[in-house]
């Protein structure tokens, strides 16, 4: 995703994002994983890839906030969310398959694109790492979603019945055409070239 000139960057998860993912986990979702479960993903799960989606000039800022005595730096650090931090996703590469596991972005900074720039960095990941396919499970509900995988060329190929404990929700299983296929990556190539405009003409004021 060709992020250039915009004031947003996306870079690999790592332990310093962690408390901060694992917060916004828990904003978001109605079962979230664990701080631990973020950890396990990043330290020994040699078959995910995790990215986090940062507002560049919230991250500027607090580095210079940063630049004073080691105190200050350990005591920012444990006390205080990255507020740069907007949203995350994460894959796991399995066999021929990149499983879109998680996908999030803070509510006050929805409905601007970002999700759909994590989701388009991942398929992009899937695609370096030659996956075969992309595919998530998606709330039978979870109407903004379904749509957004939709435009993708996710299409429904199966259900998990009561997926979801919280409220035995069912699981929609999707999935894309062959992610080598020439159809998929003309496409997929015109779906960047038009979200980079949609990013060039939403706001980037922070809400």
């Amino acid at each position: 995703m060709n992020l250039e000139g915009l004031p947003y960057r996306l870079e690999p998860m790592t332990m310093a994002h962690v408390p901060t993912v694992a917060a916004i986990e828990t904003a978001v979702f109605s079962r979230p994983w664990s701080l631990a479960n973020f950890v396990h993903e990043v330290t020994d799960n040699l078959y995910s890839e995790y990215l986090v989606l940062r507002y560049t000039p919230w991250v500027e800022q607090d580095e210079d906030k940063r630049r004073g005595s080691a105190f200050l730096q350990n005591l920012f650090r444990k006390e205080k969310e990255d507020r740069s931090i907007l949203g995350y996703g994460g894959l796991w590469l399995m066999v021929d398959e990149a499983h879109i596991s998680t996908l999030a972005v803070r509510p006050a900074w929805r409905g601007r694109g970002l999700g759909e720039v994590l989701l388009a960095a991942l398929i992009a990941r899937g695609m370096a790492r030659q996956a075969a396919y992309a595919t998530p499970e998606v709330r039978r509900t979870n109407l903004v979603a379904q749509n957004l995988y939709r435009k993708y060329g996710f299409e429904y190929v199966g259900l998990r019945r009561g997926y979801y404990l919280d409220n035995n929700e069912d699981a929609l299983i999707m999935t894309t055409a062959p992610l080598a296929s020439e159809e998929y990556a003309a496409a997929f190539a015109r779906l960047g070239a038009s979200l980079r405009e949609r990013l060039e003409r939403a706001g980037t004021t922070p809400p």
